[in-house]
C-alpha cells in the first residue's frame, strides 16, 4: 500500500508580488525550494493565511536569496502582497517508509528569512 504524505512546506511564506499577466504558476526563491526539496514544475497546494484561499498551482525557481514568492496568473487573483501563504507538496510513500516519514519544512518570518527549519 502506497500512502500520500506531506514532502515540502514552506510555511508563512509573504506574498512578495502579484502577475496576472504572466502564464501561471508561483515563483519561489530557489533557496527556498532547495531547502525544502521542491523541484521546479512541482505540483504546489498553497493555502493563504489572508483570505483563507486555497489553489493548486506548478513552482518555478526565483531568484536566489531574494525572498522571492510570487503569485502569477489565475492565482493572483487569490492574494496580494503581503499575504501570509503555506505552500506543500506531496509524496506517495509506501507504508512501510511512511513509518519513519519526515517532511522537510521551513517557517519564514518577517522579510522571509527564514526563522525555523525541520527535517532538513
Amino acid at each position: 500500500m502506497n500512502i500520500h504524505l506531506l514532502k515540502s512546506k514552506i510555511h508563512r511564506a509573504q506574498v512578495t508580488a502579484a502577475n496576472v499577466n504572466y502564464e501561471g504558476s508561483l515563483t519561489i526563491a530557489e533557496d527556498f525550494m532547495e531547502k525544502v526539496g521542491l523541484l521546479p514544475y512541482e505540483r504546489i497546494l498553497c493555502g493563504n493565511l489572508n483570505n483563507g484561499a486555497r489553489f493548486e498551482t506548478y513552482a518555478i525557481t526565483g531568484e536566489r536569496g531574494s525572498g522571492s514568492i510570487i503569485l502569477n496568473g489565475a492565482v493572483a487573483h487569490l492574494g496580494k502582497v503581503g499575504d501570509r501563504i503555506t505552500i506543500m507538496s506531496y509524496a506517495v510513500v509506501a507504508a512501510e517508509q511512511a513509518k519513519s516519514w519526515k517532511p522537510r519544512v521551513i517557517v519564514l518570518g518577517q522579510n522571509n528569512v527564514v526563522e525555523n527549519a525541520r527535517g532538513i
